[in-house]
């Protein structure tokens, strides 16, 4: 079957048409860098890491941005609680969002600045009040919601329905209570920028329809962002970009399900949010990425302990099927792989594909790849194995792990010389009959995490 992408414009599910043959422009909502990335900012990381990827072994060359917002009330604060400027804090935790990007395995993106882009912002912002879907006042500028009749769409709500909620206060500059700034003129002291309007600086909806389109045009294919951007921001964003230019700013628009925390919605009130460096100390990337694919990217999905363990199990049973290929490929003969192999391989591979192709299922998807671990293991209890047959195991293993990112470390790691010289001490001590050393070197090794297994091949081992 042909793609199909949930719509959350249209609820959904619709065959994916690109612009352009071949091409697909995918846009994604990133975060406002005054902190560390916390585990709510990483899902919709991994999630649209995977649709980009997948899209790429499609056969599609994909042009993928993810903005920083590097200037905005809550930056202006910590910068000053910090005694640092904007522009430093911004810089401190691009660099970490570029290092727990890495270590999650998501390949990199065009990442353009508010902070870079205010001329086309401010261009953008004329062109509204020109058309006169927007209005100065009080040296603000504001987007006239009454103007653009779609208001709503992205959210399933009539302009009447709107609420705004309890964060935002009533402001008598505005004509209506719904219209939302696009222009906030700037208080005294603060971080500031030249416009036609004063002094000031974006706001925070505009940002991403000027970057979109310097980036990727007037309309593109795919616009992704977490649930809770629907309202208000992706709704702003729709509003803004489409009155400025009569047409659609995203074909496909997605959005990731909540995440919570022991079950609990995850807020500042509630103290329970938790970044991603802190996590990673103690769990590894691989296993946080196989957590937050084992759900479908549209359903809530929660973070506890148990689900950690849960997925660390998944993540181990694969890298022990990686690991044993790899043991058993040393020492296999020369020859080349099998029919019956190859074919459960394409059938496997098939039935992967069919479960991405169905809105980016990637639950299904790990399914398929433990359907790839038990052939595997079949095939590795035969006596005799080939070395084409291990291979391919291994290449049809990568084809979906290059999607999904399951495994980030190697499964080939090398110990270091201390450790191989206890081994090499250990198989000596065996061979003397020395069981006493030989129980405590191996002791040791599962102490510093290297669990050894004697195998008809001799000494495997693999980290735990």
């Amino acid at each position: 079957m042909a793609l199909k992408v949930y719509n959350t414009l249209t609820r959904t599910k619709e065959a994916f048409v690109p612009l352009e043959p071949g091409k697909v422009k995918m846009y994604v909502c990133g975060p406002t860098v005054y902190d560390y990335i916390h585990i709510g900012n990483a899902r919709p990381m991994i999630v649209f890491d995977v649709v980009r990827k997948y899209l790429q072994a499609s056969g599609y060359d994909v042009a993928y941005v993810v903005n920083f917002t590097d200037v905005d009330d809550k930056m202006i604060r910590r910068a000053a609680e910090s005694g640092v400027s904007v522009a430093e804090l911004a810089e401190t935790y691009i660099q970490a969002f570029y290092d727990d990007a890495k270590a999650l395995g998501v390949s990199e993106a065009k990442h353009p600045r508010v902070t870079e882009n205010l001329p086309e912002i401010v261009e953008f912002i004329e062109g509204l009040v020109d058309k006169g879907y927007a209005y100065e006042s009080g040296g603000d500028v504001y987007f006239r919601t009454t103007e653009f009749k779609e208001y709503g769409k992205i959210s399933h709500q009539n302009i009447e329905q709107l609420q705004f909620g309890i964060r935002i206060e009533v402001d008598e500059r505005k004509e209506n209570a719904r219209d939302f700034v696009l222009w906030k003129q700037a208080k005294p002291g603060e971080i500031s920028w030249p416009s036609p309007w004063g002094e000031g600086r974006p706001g925070w909806h505009i940002e991403c329809s000027a970057m979109a389109k310097k980036y990727l045009g007037e309309t593109i294919d795919i616009h992704g962002g977490g649930q809770d951007l629907q309202f208000p921001h992706h709704e702003c964003e729709v509003a803004q970009s489409e009155a400025l230019h009569g047409q659609p700013l995203a074909n496909y628009w997605m959005h990731n399900g909540y995440l919570n925390i022991d079950n609990e919605k995850m807020s500042k009130s509630l103290g329970n949010g938790l970044n991603v460096r802190e996590i990673l100390k103690n769990v590894r990337p691989g296993v946080l990425r196989f957590l937050m694919l084992s759900t479908h990217y549209r359903n809530p999905l929660n973070y506890s302990q148990a689900a950690i363990t849960q997925a660390a199990n998944g993540v181990e049973r694969i890298e022990n099927c990686l690991a044993n290929l790899n043991h058993r490929l040393a020492g296999a003969e020369e020859g080349e792989a099998e029919q019956q192999l190859i074919r459960q391989g394409e059938r496997i591979y098939a039935d992967f594909v069919e479960k991405m192709d169905d809105d980016f299922n990637t639950a299904d998807a790990i399914s398929v790849l433990f359907e790839w671990v038990s052939e595997a293991n079949r095939y590795l209890q035969q006596e005799r194995v080939t070395s084409g047959s291990l291979n391919r195991l291994l290449a049809d293993f990568e084809r979906m792990n290059q999607v999904l990112g399951v495994v980030l470390e190697s499964s080939e790691e090398l110990l270091d010389e201390e450790i191989e010289k206890l081994i090499a001490e250990r198989t000596e001590a065996r061979k003397n009959k020395n069981w006493a050393r030989a129980d405590e070197i191996r002791d040791l090794l599962t102490d510093q995490g290297i669990v050894l297994e004697d195998t008809p091949q001799g000494i495997r081992w693999r980290r735990r």
